[in-house]
């Protein structure tokens, strides 16, 4: 079982949640996050006065998903918010140990779906 994480830029967030259906996966946590990386920020002016901002918007998305498809996952992310800029994005890949679904109780893969 992994966790996927992307932090993508907003724009692409419908590009992605289609490639990733159409690569049929459906469950995901989707949040509205800011950051910076290599982007570093851009200047802004309002009235006259230049500000610096650093931290740009970005969408995180969270994927718990078996191995059968983690590789699908990624590609289908990187698919979608790829533009060959700086700023795309990452991906974390991350080993869950646990999972459990609260409704049913159940754990591990079958809780995953």
């Amino acid at each position: 079982m992994y966790l996927i994480t992307a932090m993508i830029k907003p724009q692409r967030f419908e590009e992605v949640k289609k490639a990733l259906f159409d690569a049929n996966i459906h469950k995901m946590t989707v949040s509205s996050v800011k950051g910076c990386g290599q982007q570093k920020g851009y200047e802004e002016s309002f009235r006259g006065v230049v500000s610096e901002v650093n931290l740009l918007n970005k969408m995180r998305l969270d994927i718990a998903v078996n191995e059968k498809y983690k590789d699908a996952t990624i590609e289908a992310i990187i698919k979608g918010a790829r533009t060959e800029t700086i700023g795309d994005g990452k991906i974390f890949v991350t080993e869950l140990k646990e999972c459990i679904r609260i409704r049913t109780g159940e754990e591990g893969a079958e809780a995953i779906g």
